[in-house]
């Protein structure tokens, strides 16, 4: 392990990979990371690759879909990655060793206007399909309106979460309340985890196209709305005498801004719960010489955070972000499907 990443990990901080590719599952875990997570986009990465070109062709010979092909390619690649960190969540007794589960992100697309109650109840039917058999699988839901509906009874049932797609506070209140109201008397104590991915530089895209800041303020908004975040997590489950972690994964680290350094958001935000880092920001990492120290719990000073309570309007960075967050939500699929398709041409099945 880089000398890096060890100190980051040192800090308290557990480091997750952003991607579901065996090969770089392989080298992270070298680098010490204690789980995963898959999205459409990683999924249609791994298959324009060609990797996967023979699986594909025993599906097309089986008369399977181009829906059902990426389910299968999906559920494959997410079993592989379970396997390879079996070990650490049997040893950390279901603290870490995840790796997420993504579902349809066809259920959001707004072009097929489905109705919300039949969204929430898809939610629920493919989050026990995908999770059943599962030990260390945790099922990925996002955010929205039907998303959060389907979190209770889908916690009621046993089903370890994570839900994605959070910007603002009141989207992760939500999530939280309702799985803990489901989990609670339904849930053995010792199998209750449950995840909330903040998502981070996407606000400061945001923020750097919609609201005007001083250069100390600018950049830092995404840090700012994590960290309040993870001191509220933190303060509503030290009560609750849990044997598992309820942590927040702070997701979309990767910086935009080509004048930050990779690390910036990892360097701000170590010292507690889970980062998901895309493989070329650990990479990164790995190869600086960088000694992180614990960060997750200070705050910019208080002028800079008057500024920004000031000038954010949380509702409006709500609509805006999710607006485009599902919008980046469905087009993935929509690629791995299309993706297949062309794949459907060109591979002959065999006989």
């Amino acid at each position: 392990m880089s000398s890096a990443l060890k100190s980051l990990i040192d800090t308290g901080t557990k480091l997750f990979l952003d991607s579901v590719e065996p090969t770089e599952v392989d080298t992270n875990l070298a680098y010490g990371a204690v789980g995963a997570t898959s999205n459409p986009a990683i999924i249609s990465s791994i298959v324009a690759a060609g990797k996967l070109d023979g699986d594909i062709e025993s599906m097309l010979a089986a008369g399977k879909t181009d829906d059902e092909i990426a389910w299968a390619l999906t559920d494959q690649l997410v079993t592989q990655a379970e396997e390879k960190f079996a070990d650490i969540h049997a040893q950390t007794k279901g603290n870490a060793g995840w790796v997420s589960f993504e579902l349809d992100p066809l259920l959001e697309d707004p072009s097929l206007d489905l109705n919300e109650d039949d969204v929430v109840e898809q939610y629920i039917t493919l989050g026990k399909k995908w999770s059943a058999g599962h030990t260390n699988r945790m099922i990925k839901v996002p955010a929205t309106s039907a998303g959060l509906r389907a979190l209770e009874p889908l916690a009621a049932a046993g089903v370890t979460l994570n839900v994605t797609l959070i910007f603002t506070d009141d989207q992760y209140r939500i999530a939280r309340e309702a799985i803990w109201r489901g989990a609670e008397n339904h849930v053995p104590p010792e199998k209750f985890k449950s995840v909330y991915s903040i998502f981070i530089s996407r606000i400061d895209v945001y923020t750097s196209k919609e609201v005007e800041l001083s250069d100390a303020a600018q950049g830092m908004v995404g840090i700012v709305n994590a960290k309040r975040v993870w001191k509220e997590n933190k303060t509503f489950w030290s009560d609750k005498n849990l044997p598992l972690q309820q942590e927040l994964i702070f997701a979309s680290t990767g910086t935009k801004d080509p004048k930050d350094p990779p690390w910036k958001y990892v360097q701000a935000l170590a010292g507690s719960d889970i980062q998901t880092n895309p493989p070329e920001t650990n990479e990164a990492i790995a190869e600086s010489d960088l000694t992180f120290t614990r960060t997750v719990d200070q705050l910019p000073p208080e002028d800079v955070l008057a500024e920004i309570d000031a000038k954010v309007d949380p509702m409006h960075m709500h609509q805006y972000l999710m607006a485009e967050g599902v919008d980046k939500f469905v087009k993935p699929q929509r690629a791995l499907l299309a993706l297949i398709a062309t794949k459907r041409s060109e591979l002959s099945p065999t006989t």
